[in-house]
C-alpha cells in the first residue's frame, strides 16, 4: 500500500517557488469562497510516520490561506474529563461550523492504532472501532462535510534519516525525543498496523491519500493541489443527497404500537402517592450507588405529543435527584450556531459524564419526527438518520450510559381537552400556541412517523418504553418505575443479581 510513497519523489526549489506562487492565490480564492456560501466544513486528517513533516505542512497550509479561517486539534492522552465520555465526544467538540477548516493533528485512528501496536486492542476489537469509524465519517460526508484524509509516508531509512537531519538543526531538534527513536524501533509493526487501518477505513467517501514524506517541497505542494482541487469540486458539486433506506410498509390492518396502547389504565390518587414515593426513593438510591457513580452515567429522552405530559413526568423524576447531579436539556429550534455543524452534534454537547445524568425533553428523534413532518429537512436526511442515531445511542451505552427513552402517548381527544384546559387557565396559558393547534391537524402524519421511528430504533441497548398518559398518575409511575428496573438491570452482578450498596 506504501509501494508509491517510496519512489523518492522530489521538486526542485525553482519549480516549487513558481508553483507555489499560483497555488496561494487560487487556495486563498478558493477559501474566500468557501467562507462566503458557509455550505459545508472542512476536515484535514494529517497522519503518518514520525518525521515525516506533518507539522510543517500544518504550517505550511496556514501560511498559504488565511489562519483565520483554520482550526488546528491536537488529539495526545485522554483528559480526565473526556475519560468519562464516550470515546468519540471529544472529536465531536472539534468539529468545524460551516465555511471553516479544521486540521486534526491526530485523529480518531491515533489511539487504536497505538493500543494495536502495543498489543492492548486485540484484531477484532481493532476492526469493530473501524466499523464505528466507517459510520462516522459516513455520517460526516451525508451531513455534508468535506473529509480529506493525509497519510505522509517514509520507509524506515528515511524515518531514521529524517531523524537525524532534525536533531543535528538547532532549531528542530527539540522535536527529536526519545519516544520518537523507541517509535522507530517499531516501525514494521506500525506498518502493519497502518496498512490494514487505511484499507479498513478507504471508502469512497472518505479516501486516504498517500503522501511520501521525504521532501519538504514535494510534499507540501502535494497537499496544497489536492486541497485546492477538492475544495473546488466541492464547491462546484454543491451537495448531493442519496436516500439510504426503504420506506416502511403500512400495515394494511392500519394496526400498530400506538393503536394498540391501552390508553385507558389509570391510578387513582391513594395508589399514585404511595407508587410515586416508593419509585422515588428506590431511584435516588439507584443513583447513589457506587457502581453508578463510578461507573455509569444516566441519559433520560422524552418525546411525546404536545400536552403528553413530558415536563410532569421530568419534574416527578428530579424530586428525587441530587439537583448538582443532573441537567435537563429542552429541545427547540436549532440555533445559528448548530445549523452550521452536523445534525448530532449539539446532542453530543450534552452527553453526561460518569455519575451524572442528562434529561432531553424531546430529542435528536426531532429529525425523524417533526422535520421529517414539517418538511424541515430532506427525505435522504431523515431516512440516513435512523441508522445514525442507532449508532450514536450504540456509543453512549457500550460506554456505560444508560439509556432510557420515552414516548408518552395520549389519544386526540385527551389532547383536545388538555389543550382547552391550559386555554382556560391562566397560569397555563403560556404552554399553547397556535403551533400547537397547527400540529393536531397532522396527527395521523405523526402518527406514521412515530410508528417508523420504534421499529427503526428500539434497540437492545436502547428500547423505546411506549407509555398510556392518558392518565397522569398512570404514566408518571410507570416513567419511574422504568428508570428504576433499567439501572438495576445496569448494575447487576457477575451473577445477574442486583444488590443493594
Amino acid at each position: 500500500m506504501f509501494e508509491a510513497a517510496e519512489l523518492g519523489h522530489t521538486i526542485d526549489k525553482h519549480s516549487f517557488k513558481r508553483e507555489v506562487t499560483k497555488l496561494r492565490a487560487a487556495l486563498l480564492e478558493t477559501q474566500y469562497e468557501l467562507v462566503d456560501k458557509k455550505e459545508f466544513p472542512v476536515i484535514i486528517l494529517i497522519s503518518g510516520v514520525d518525521g515525516s513533516g506533518k507539522s510543517e505542512t500544518i504550517n505550511q497550509l496556514y501560511s498559504w490561506m488565511d489562519p483565520r479561517h483554520i482550526s488546528t486539534t491536537a488529539f495526545t492522552e485522554l483528559t480526565d474529563e473526556e475519560r468519562t465520555r464516550p470515546t468519540m465526544w471529544r472529536y465531536w467538540r472539534a468539529l468545524p461550523p460551516k465555511g471553516k477548516i479544521g486540521v486534526f493533528a491526530g485523529s480518531w485512528y491515533s489511539q487504536p492504532i497505538a493500543e494495536r501496536i502495543r498489543g492492548d486492542m486485540p484484531r477484532s476489537e481493532l476492526d469493530t472501532h473501524l466499523t464505528s469509524i466507517n459510520q462516522f465519517e459516513a455520517m460526516l460526508v451525508n451531513e455534508g462535510v468535506l473529509v480529506l484524509k493525509f497519510w505522509f509516508h517514509l520507509s524506515r531509512d528515511g524515518q531514521k534519516a529524517r531523524l537525524k537531519a532534525l536533531e543535528s538543526n538547532p532549531n528542530t531538534a527539540w522535536r527529536v525525543t526519545k519516544e520518537s527513536y523507541d517509535r522507530l524501533k517499531t516501525y514494521d509493526k506500525l506498518q502493519e498496523v497502518a496498512g490494514h487501518v487505511l484499507r479498513v477505513t478507504n471508502s469512497a467517501k472518505a479516501p486516504w491519500i498517500i503522501v511520501e514524506g521525504t521532501d519538504d517541497n514535494y510534499r507540501s505542494l502535494t497537499l496544497g493541489r489536492i486541497v485546492l482541487d477538492a475544495l473546488q469540486r466541492r464547491l462546484k458539486q454543491g451537495r448531493q443527497m442519496v436516500p439510504v433506506a426503504p420506506a416502511i410498509v403500512q400495515p394494511i390492518d392500519d394496526r400498530n404500537v400506538l393503536s394498540e396502547l391501552d390508553l385507558s389504565q389509570t391510578l387513582d390518587k391513594k395508589q399514585y402517592e404511595s407508587q410515586l414515593a416508593k419509585y422515588q426513593g428506590r431511584l435516588a438510591e439507584l443513583l447513589r450507588d457506587p457502581r453508578f457513580v463510578g461507573q455509569r452515567s444516566l441519559l433520560l429522552l422524552f418525546e411525546g405529543p404536545d400536552a403528553a405530559g413530558k415536563g410532569g413526568a421530568i419534574r416527578r423524576i428530579v424530586t428525587a435527584m441530587d439537583a448538582r447531579q443532573f441537567q435537563i436539556i429542552p429541545i427547540a429550534a436549532p440555533t445559528e450556531e448548530e445549523r452550521a455543524q452536523p445534525y448530532l452534534w449539539r446532542f453530543w454537547r450534552h452527553v453526561p459524564r460518569t455519575g451524572r445524568t442528562a434529561i432531553f425533553d424531546r430529542s435528536w428523534y426531532g429529525r425523524v419526527l417533526v422535520e421529517r413532518v414539517e418538511d424541515f429537512c430532506s427525505e435522504a436526511d431523515w431516512l440516513r438518520a435512523y441508522a445514525e442515531i442507532n449508532d450514536f445511542e450504540h456509543q453512549l451505552a457500550t460506554a456505560g450510559t444508560v439509556v432510557v427513552k420515552f414516548w408518552l402517548q395520549i389519544s386526540a381527544d385527551e389532547q383536545l381537552r388538555r389543550f382547552k384546559e391550559r386555554q382556560d387557565t391562566e397560569f397555563k396559558r403560556y404552554k399553547i400556541t397556535e403551533e400547537d393547534w397547527r400540529n393536531r391537524e397532522k396527527w395521523d402524519d405523526y402518527v406514521t412517523a412515530v410508528c417508523d421511528m420504534v421499529d427503526r430504533t428500539s434497540t437492545g441497548l436502547a428500547p423505546w418504553t411506549l407509555v398510556e398518559a392518558n392518565d397522569k398518575n398512570f404514566a408518571r409511575v410507570k416513567v419511574l418505575k422504568t428508570i428504576c428496573e433499567r439501572l438495576e438491570t445496569a448494575l447487576k452482578d457477575e451473577h445477574g443479581k442486583y444488590k443493594k450498596q
